[in-house]
Formats: structure tokens, C-alpha cells, sequence
């Protein structure tokens, strides 16, 4: 296991576990919050292999609560 000390936010600690997408890459962690667990397991199947620019457009396009 590596454990890297960071300063989550507490609205994202507050997000249940199931519904988080979690990435990283040598610089970058990104978190993706999703409104069901289906969305989320979902969205990891779409997204498997694909590079964090894609991952955020296709969360942008199919996932991003409508405003």
C-alpha cells in the first residue's frame, strides 16, 4: 500500500465511498462524484484504459449534473 498525505476537502470525505471514481497519475488525483453506484461502476467500465482528458469529457458528457 502507499499512502500520500493530501488535504481532502470534507465535502468529498462526506461523499460515500461507492459513489467516488478515483484517478491518478504521477501528478494528478482526480475524484468523480456520481448520484448512484450504478453511474459510477458504469462510468469505470466506459472509461477503462482511457487517459484523464479523456475520462473528463466523457464524465462532462454523460455524467455532469445538468445545471
Amino acid at each position: 500500500m502507499v499512502c500520500i498525505k493530501a488535504e481532502i476537502p470534507q465535502e468529498i470525505c462526506d461523499i460515500d465511498d461507492e459513489l467516488k471514481a478515483i484517478y491518478h497519475s504521477k501528478d494528478t488525483v482526480c475524484i468523480w462524484a456520481f448520484k448512484t453506484r450504478i453511474d459510477r461502476n458504469k462510468f469505470i467500465d466506459e472509461t477503462a484504459g482511457m487517459l484523464k482528458n479523456d475520462r473528463e469529457i466523457h464524465f462532462e458528457s454523460f455524467y455532469k449534473a445538468k445545471s
